[in-house]
């Protein structure tokens, strides 16, 4: 056997100082002198580089062109319609067949947020429900049922699996009591009429007036409109912090443009008019004056306070009211008061035929009123030293 030449197979040596940078790598001559990866007048063999092509798939869904395709493809596709149904079927039997989704006592069922609302009352709204399936109880309809209660402001109904039903409510939240005839009950913000609990004497939680002006046969709304008209009462008289609303035992909404309070004075009441604006103005000028008019009328039972620049005192019936000096004039109840002074008892009190009297009473200055009177001091001040206004 005759050996070739060894220079006709010799391998070309890679004589690069470091790996060819990507890129570099292509048919033919590769690299140049002047960068160093191949010696200048070396020549390499091509490098086969196969190239990739990217493959394509496509899936092509379709009606069968012929009617025997067409009858093999709809018997599947309602077979497997069958198959699905009827599992369906088969599990919807077997939840509301099955013992084990079957409320059997009440003790399955949980209620949650109820202070004033009684157990009892409550399953009132389900005993219908049973020995029923828990599938078969209508959610919204005992959730509408639970609302109609007076105490229930808002109620969720929900099933817990097996066989429990969980019920939650917000009770509304009495801001009064209501006199009703010879009966007391209480009232919500919204006019809603609640029953008195049995823990009321001595809970701090009510510890609020009476309230008169509300009957079970009036509209909702008009109940509701009234309850505002209370409620704006009640925050202004402590707008200032002072809790004035405490000397407060009974309101009357009956007249919303007359808003009507019984005030403790001592070991009697007051009745007072406020009208329906400036509610505590107005109990700031019957505050400072009580002790004046007091001192001068004893029995003296009620104060309106609706007109400008004079209140309207009442005595209580058969009580003389003491005339002293044309300085406080008696009043028939016809006729309209005319304003008069307030001054001290002078003479003996004698009888007068009326129980009404008006007084002129002391007003007491508004925030924006004492800052007028500054700045009028101070103008008139400012005149006096000379200087031009």
């Amino acid at each position: 056997m005759l050996d070739a030449p060894e220079e006709n197979y010799a391998q070309a040596e890679w004589t690069a100082p470091e790996p060819a940078p990507a890129g570099m790598l292509q048919r033919g001559r590769l690299g140049d002198a002047d960068g160093g990866y191949w010696p200048e007048g070396k020549e390499v063999e091509e490098v086969y580089r196969p190239r990739r092509e990217q493959m394509r798939y496509k899936l092509r869904v379709g009606v069968p062109k012929t009617i025997a395709g067409r009858i093999l493809a709809g018997t599947a596709v309602l077979l497997v319609i069958g198959i699905v149904l009827g599992a369906v079927l088969g599990v919807r039997a077997m939840l509301m067949h099955d013992p084990r989704f079957t409320i059997a006592t009440s003790s399955e069922i949980q209620i949650t947020g109820n202070q004033h609302l009684t157990r009892p009352q409550v399953l009132g709204v389900f005993g219908s429900d049973l020995e029923r399936n828990i599938f078969k109880v209508p959610l919204a309809e005992r959730r509408a049922d639970l609302e109609r209660l007076p105490w229930v402001q808002h109620a969720t109904v929900m099933r817990l699996l097996p066989n429990t039903l969980r019920i939650a409510v917000t009770e509304r939240t009495p801001v009064a009591f209501v006199r009703q005839g010879t009966q007391i009950g209480l009232v919500d913000a919204d006019g809603v009429l609640l029953d008195m609990p049995q823990d009321v004497a001595g809970d701090p939680r009510y510890s609020f007036p009476v309230l008169t002006g509300l009957a079970e046969s009036d509209p909702v709304s008009v109940r509701a409109a009234r309850m505002e008209v209370y409620r704006k009462f009640m925050a202004e008289l402590d707008s200032n912090g002072a809790k004035n609303s405490q000397a407060i035992s009974e309101v009357d909404v009956s007249n919303p443009e007359d808003v009507k309070a019984l005030v403790a004075s001592g070991s009697t009441d007051i009745l007072v008019h406020f009208g329906d604006e400036n509610f505590l103005t107005r109990y700031k000028l019957f505050e400072q004056n009580l002790p004046q008019w007091k001192s001068q009328y004893p029995k003296l039972a009620s104060v309106d306070t609706r007109y400008e620049n004079q209140v309207v005192l009442e005595m209580q019936t058969g009580t003389p009211v003491p005339v002293s000096g044309g300085d406080i004039v008696a009043m028939p109840s016809a006729n309209i008061p005319v304003a008069a002074p307030v001054a001290a008892a002078k003479a003996p009190a004698r009888p007068a035929p009326v129980r009404k009297i008006v007084v002129k009473a002391k007003k007491v200055p508004t925030s924006k009123q004492k800052m007028q009177a500054m700045l009028a001091a101070a103008r008139r001040g400012t005149a006096s030293n000379g200087v031009r206004q």
